[in-house]
């Protein structure tokens, strides 16, 4: 059995996913604010579907998108965690690092705290040589994020290949930290 890699930040757990953060994951996706910068909301069951993805993903590898849970309250966040993307991208192969909270806790700098750690995670226990970040080039919010988490911006913006050519999301801007930059950051 594969050991899962649990995380605690100052204010976060980042966990594997239980059964009960299903229903506010869902509450996340179907938020217009939230998925401004996704072709759509998700609906319950897609939401569903993504979660156990996540869970399972977990499960066979110790790590993934982890499961964000505000120490204080005990409330899920949302996720924060590390992923192999299955679209054939420019940069492929390749490990990002993602992110998604629900509204109420924007602002906070959790994101950010969270990632910070998923970064270590990837670099320390991994060993990965590199870690990438995209999103639409307009998502201002996830792209402060980035900047904070000292990753660096490639020159060429890209065109998602999963989104259809007249798309106003399918023009996305990657940032890229190598494990030599994030040692030289710490």
């Amino acid at each position: 059995m594969v050991q899962i890699i649990e995380i605690e930040t100052n204010r976060l757990i980042l966990r594997q996913w239980k059964d009960s953060d299903f229903k506010p994951f869902s509450y996340i996706n179907s938020d217009k604010r939230v998925m401004e910068f996704f072709p759509s909301t998700l609906s319950r069951t897609e939401s569903d579907t993504l979660a156990e993805l996540c869970q399972s993903l977990m499960a066979e590898r110790g790590w993934g998108i982890w499961a964000l849970e505000e120490k204080a309250s005990k409330k899920f966040v949302g996720f924060t965690g590390l992923h192999i993307p299955t679209d054939d991208l420019p940069f492929s192969p390749c490990v990002e690092i993602a992110w998604r909270l629900s509204a109420d806790f924007w602002g906070q700098g959790l994101a950010t705290e969270a990632a910070t750690e998923a970064l270590r995670v990837g670099f320390e226990n991994l060993h990965l040589k590199e870690i990438v970040s995209f999103t639409a080039r307009n998502n201002v919010k996830s792209l402060a994020v980035m900047a904070r988490l000292k990753m660096v911006k490639d020159h060429q913006d890209f065109e998602h290949p999963s989104l259809p050519l007249e798309h106003p999301l399918r023009v996305h801007t990657v940032f890229r930290l190598s494990q030599s930059e994030w040692k030289a950051n710490q």
